[in-house]
């Protein structure tokens, strides 16, 4: 072990003889309190910590595989360097000093030239604000190198939601038990929320209506009382036509309208341009399921709206999200702590980012290279506009050759023989494939960390529960070793895994409840918006957008259509989505067998309808294509299609593809209205039985 490693760091936290109380690290709502069993150093078993009100002893299927996963077979447990071609997985063992030594040189020498040529490329394969962004940031902060704008999943209603209500706020998970009627509008529950759709069960005994808004009949849509199947990309049509009906029927709350809103005689004009009509030409709806919501939105109380991310993902995604954040206000739900919308609860945590990430390092201007556009930009050269070509990647905490959109020109890039690509990982994933160095990183049994949450309104705290398997090490422990090869000698890059934890929230969170319990709840009132009182300017819900106005952009919310609309295309006549397979969280858990074979093999979900128009038979292999790319996989005939759309179900690794390609070969790089996120849900294809 390396002489600098910190002791305490590393060293493992036994409470309750032999169970350690953690945190699962994953980018799912629920961020669950987890109880890890430990005997003679090894972790036997995962569950759900019973204390914690919000986890109640329950995980999903996933998580509770995590010492499966843990000790998998096939886990990078030593640092690994390139011998083959980029993509092939040719690599031999090698020393950690080996390893970053070489790594620290090579960086040097290109921040000598300029340090904005070195990119960081990371999201949420781990949620925690240590192991994320914390030594990291400091790291390439004080490197100059350049900037990731993380947009890659939530960005696009992240700001629809700030431009309406002011932050990423909303009511209280909770409370969504007392609702008489849920909207779960463009979530997978069942797969995806579980421990939300455990309270909108509840409800449901307790008499609530539910009501799922989703393009493709999920496991949630079956088990809810009505599904609105609409077309993908048409949740603003829908959301204008819910407030269409609201005025007309008089279904309003006025005094809240009067009191807490702001541009409200501008929205119902353009409200009133909706009729259900004209919506449900455009959503692929009926009129009368556009007029049942609306009266049952208008005159059942408290009435709750769960959304979700799946409906952002689509050229006016930042729009439609404004459009459905406007709803509650309309009818007063905030007023009720079973009433109101929740999309994510991160605003309301009073998080150190400064503290944890340390921007003051960074000595000169930086610019900002979006992460849902790294094919193209892994390609581009030098250019004043640009700035220096790439010639680094370093990545942590993603897969981006599986997960980018337009993964042809992902793989590309990657596949630059000049590029230097440092990739921490647990497995060798496709990203991996293309490392020049592959350095073993821990996972959340082996580190501490400390997590926020956006789906409920509690902070959890992670304990190390086993020491780190074989060679691995934290993130936060391989940046501090390359900022010491480098010189970095600032007192923040001794801050250990511990400290960082204390660093992480300010008042009123108090740390030794953490220490004690594992959990601690944010003081949020149980309807905070009774009142108004939004982190808007005006302190409103703003139905109006003067910030969005001042850039020059639309201050109402309005529908966009798809850029790929049905109908715009006589080549490609499918619209797809590709939502996540129920039993992987993105790309990862892929390669744990248990989950890997309640998937069985990637699929195709298409309409019996399409399905016959071109001769394909369920289990027939397909090639699914349009001008991007060609994606290879077995079809599966089924009214959880619609016609007209399919669902490619993801994120399967490419090289566990039928032709080495996944999903996102077909999905494009073209950015939303708002948040410059990626719109993986508008995307046009064909599909065609594969006689090859």
């Amino acid at each position: 072990m390396d002489r600098h490693l910190s002791k305490q760091s590393m060293k493992p936290a036994i409470l309750d003889n032999d169970r350690v109380r953690g945190a699962c690290p994953h980018d799912c709502p629920d961020t669950c309190a987890l109880l890890t069993t430990v005997r003679q150093g090894r972790a036997l078993q995962v569950q759900g910590n019973p204390e914690h009100a919000q986890t109640a002893g329950v995980l999903c299927t996933k998580v509770s595989r995590y010492a499966e996963r843990t000790y998998h077979p096939q886990r990078v447990l030593q640092p690994l360097k390139r011998i083959g071609p980029k993509g092939k997985g040719q690599f031999v063992p090698v020393s950690w000093d080996a390893a970053l030594d070489d790594i620290a040189a090579r960086l040097q020498t290109l921040a000598a030239r300029d340090p904005q040529a070195i990119l960081p490329y990371s999201y949420a394969g781990t949620m925690g604000l240590v192991q994320g962004e914390s030594i990291a940031a400091r790291f390439f902060n004080r490197l100059g190198a350049s900037q990731l704008d993380r947009t890659i999943c939530a960005s696009a209603g992240g700001e629809g939601l700030t431009q309406t209500l002011g932050a990423k706020v909303g009511m209280k998970v909770e409370h969504f038990a007392q609702s008489r009627l849920i909207i779960i509008w463009g979530s997978n529950s069942v797969g995806s929320n579980l421990h939300f759709w455990r309270l909108a069960q509840q409800a449901k005994r307790d008499g609530a209506k539910l009501v799922c808004i989703d393009p493709r009949r999920s496991e949630t849509a079956d088990k809810c009382h009505a599904h609105l199947q609409l077309l993908p990309g048409t949740d603003a049509a829908l959301a204008l036509s819910l407030m269409h009906q609201l005025i007309v029927h008089d279904w309003l709350d006025h005094d809240y309208i009067a009191k807490y809103t702001v541009g409200w005689p501008e929205l119902r004009a353009r409200a009133l341009q909706w009729p259900p009509e004209r919506a449900a030409q455009i959503c692929g709806l009926s009129v009368n399921q556009i007029f049942e919501l609306a009266h049952d939105y208008g005159t059942l109380a408290p009435a709750a709206i769960r959304l979700n991310y799946g409906m952002q993902r689509v050229r006016g995604g930042g729009n439609a999200t404004r459009a459905v954040a406007c709803l509650p206000a309309l009818v007063g739900a905030w007023r009720h702590p079973g009433g109101g919308l929740l999309m994510s609860s991160s605003g309301q945590f009073p998080v150190q980012h400064a503290a944890l990430q340390r921007p003051d390092l960074r000595r000169g201007p930086s610019r900002v290279i979006n992460m849902s556009t790294i094919g193209d930009d892994l390609l581009r050269p030098a250019s004043a506009e640009f700035g220096p070509r790439i010639d680094a990647l370093i990545v942590y905490n993603s897969n981006p050759v599986a997960v980018a959109p337009e993964s042809g020109k992902v793989v590309q890039g990657f596949g630059r023989e000049d590029l230097l690509t440092v990739v921490l990982e647990h497995f060798m994933t496709d990203t991996a494939d293309h490392a020049d160095y592959v350095l073993p990183a821990t996972t959340q049994l082996e580190h501490w960390d400390i997590h926020a949450s956006y789906g409920h309104t509690d902070v959890l705290l992670n304990r190390p529960a086993i020491a780190p398997v074989g060679q691995a090490r934290s993130n936060t422990e391989i940046f501090r070793q390359l900022a010491r090869r480098l010189g970095f000698d600032e007192p923040c890059f001794a801050d250990d895994d511990l400290k960082l934890c204390r660093t992480a929230f300010g008042p009123p969170l108090d740390f030794e409840t953490l220490l004690h319990q594992g959990f601690a709840s944010l003081p949020v009132p149980d309807a905070p918006f009774a009142q108004g009182g939004f982190p808007t300017p005006s302190g409103k819900c703003e139905f109006f957008s003067q910030r969005l106005a001042d850039q020059g952009l639309e201050g109402l919310p309005d529908h966009l259509p798809n850029a790929e609309s049905l109908g715009s295309s006589t080549r490609y006549r499918l619209a797809m989505i590709s939502p996540p397979a129920r039993n992987f969280l993105n790309s990862t858990f892929v390669n744990v067998t248990s989950l890997r074979d309640l998937e069985s093999e990637p699929l195709l979900e298409i309409h019996p309808q399409d399905a016959r128009e071109r001769g394909i038979g369920d289990g027939t292999t397909v090639r699914v294509h349009n001008d991007r790319g060609s994606y290879h996989c077995k079809a599966q005939v089924s009214e959880r299609a619609r016609p007209g759309v399919v669902i490619g179900l993801g994120i399967w690794w490419r090289k566990m593809g039928l032709r080495g390609t996944n999903v996102n070969e077909l999905t494009s790089q073209r950015l939303t209205d708002l948040g410059r996120a990626p719109t993986f849900y508008d995307c046009l294809v064909e599909v065609e039985a594969d006689n090859a």
